[in-house]
């Protein structure tokens, strides 16, 4: 029952997530670290809240998708070229470690 400006909302909140993991690489954060992680696990929240319940095995599906498709891939790399190779590595300890 979202409205356009419902959806509109989510997927910024969702690109808002990518830029922040961005400048966290960008500041020279590893994708184990801290920061990093706390990111991931507001991204996962931001999806469970606002599309479906992402689970780790999702999460980690999703980690994946983002550097194997290249409109994925691309997308994220607006942020930053490299974006979503970091992305999909801090997921990846994410999952790992849950």
């Amino acid at each position: 029952n979202y409205t356009k400006e419902d959806w509109d909302q989510a997927n910024d909140g969702l690109m808002a997530v990518f830029a922040e993991l961005a400048m966290c690489k960008n500041n020279g954060e590893s994708a184990d670290s801290a920061e990093a992680q706390e990111l991931v696990a507001k991204l996962q929240a931001h999806i469970t809240d606002n599309y479906y319940t992402c689970t780790d095995e999702i999460l980690s599906g999703l980690g994946k998708m983002y550097v194997g498709d290249e409109r994925f891939k691309n997308n994220i790399d607006k942020y930053g070229e490299g974006t979503a190779d970091f992305v999909a590595e801090a997921i990846s300890v994410f999952c790992q470690d849950n």
